[in-house]
């Protein structure tokens, strides 16, 4: 998955204002105690890091 992709998915699901908010402030132990920019800074896949937000946060499947 591309980063625009992935920002993408964070603005459908948290609302364009929100979703830089919450990848900034919201630490995950799924993540290895780090927020969603953290983990991408860290080379963590952006795919990979998508899953977590969708299992953390109960994204529907159908916007998986």
């Amino acid at each position: 998955m591309r980063l625009t992709d992935f920002w993408q998915r964070m603005a459908e699901h948290f609302g364009a204002s929100y979703a830089d908010s919450f990848a900034h402030d919201f630490v995950m132990s799924e993540l290895g105690g780090r927020t969603v920019h953290e983990a991408l800074a860290a080379g963590w896949d952006a795919k990979d890091v998508w899953r977590v937000v969708c299992d953390v946060m109960d994204v529907p499947a159908h916007k998986r």
